[in-house]
């Protein structure tokens, strides 16, 4: 299969998304339907089936993690420097450079990444793609919250960012579909089929949603801090990923394919509502948004002519 016959189909809903929404065919209202049964029903869905009928003795892989989280973390460090000092004229707040360095290291692992693995390599590779991503937001909103309360001189409440992660859609529904597996329990058939008809709108109705929200953000006038951290989302990191990953860990060439690809899926939307959380640098988040998005069309490209040439 050619990279243009593995991205275009995605590009193809994202656009017509993105056009349904720019022209109006689907209200606002509409959209916010759309997504709550895909991130709370379909995807789950998905997710749950999806591990609890993985092979976790060749999902779980630690140098895979490490691949992944040890570039992730650096790459989000010097995000956080570089608004310290590159940017200090316009913040100076410790909770600013925590955002921004989410900005620069937080991939859309489940809208994006996940739908360009399975197109580029089936769903053999799925358990080992959860697996990463199952700790993929609570490491990075750990450190952004961590940092943002340390510099606002405020208590951070692990409790409830405990409660707030386990009760998210996506860990949720990984972890249980995780029990499940564990414990060898086999879905009666009749569930299963029904859990299967929910779950195979997901990755269709993902990248629908995404495009459609695209319609809403904006690039603002801080254009120039957001196109560096789309570069570095999409460029850097990935790259990092893959030196990090082929020269230091050597992995083989399927687990390589999975890490690099899931770093070079664009910003995720939930940085910028943590962003707005927290309160700081939200029209730079929305812009990186949208530029990460245009920028990883070209970096996915690349990452697969050398990843999976074939």
């Amino acid at each position: 299969m050619s990279v243009f016959s593995i991205v275009f189909p995605l590009i193809f809903i994202v656009l017509l998304g993105y056009g349904a929404a720019k022209t109006q065919f689907l209200e606002q209202i509409h959209i916010a339907g759309l997504s709550k049964f895909t991130f709370y029903i379909s995807v789950p869905a998905f997710l749950f089936l999806n591990m609890a009928q993985a092979d976790l003795a060749h999902s779980f892989n630690s140098a895979t993690l490490w691949a992944f989280y040890v570039p992730v973390i650096s790459i989000f460090l010097l995000g956080a420097v570089l608004d310290r000092y590159l940017f200090k004229k316009q913040h100076h707040r410790a909770s600013s450079h925590a955002v921004y360095a989410l900005g620069c290291s937080y991939s859309n692992t489940v809208l994006v990444g996940l739908p360009i693995i399975i197109a580029a390599m089936g769903n053999a590779m799925i358990g080992s793609v959860f697996m990463i991503i199952t700790f993929h937001s609570a490491l990075l909103f750990a450190l952004t919250f961590l940092l943002s309360a340390k510099g606002q001189e405020q208590a951070f409440s692990w409790r409830q960012f405990a409660k707030t992660m386990l009760l998210n859609p996506v860990v949720m529904s990984i972890t249980s579909g995780l029990i499940i597996n564990i414990l060898g329990i086999t879905l009666f058939n009749d569930l299963a089929i029904g859990i299967e008809l929910l779950a195979q709108p997901a990755i269709a109705s993902a990248l629908f949603v995404l495009g459609s929200n695209l319609a809403f953000y904006r690039i603002g006038e801080d254009w120039q801090q957001a196109l560096l951290a789309s570069v570095i989302k999409t460029v850097l990191l990935p790259a990092f990923v893959f030196a990090f990953g082929h020269f230091v860990i050597a992995l083989p060439q399927d687990q390589l394919a999975i890490v690099v690809l899931l770093s070079a899926a664009p910003l995720g939307v939930n940085a910028y509502l943590v962003a707005n959380q927290i309160g700081q640098h939200q029209a730079t988040l929305a812009s990186t948004v949208v530029l990460s998005t245009l920028l990883c069309v070209i970096s996915f490209s690349v990452w697969l002519s050398i990843l999976l040439p074939n």
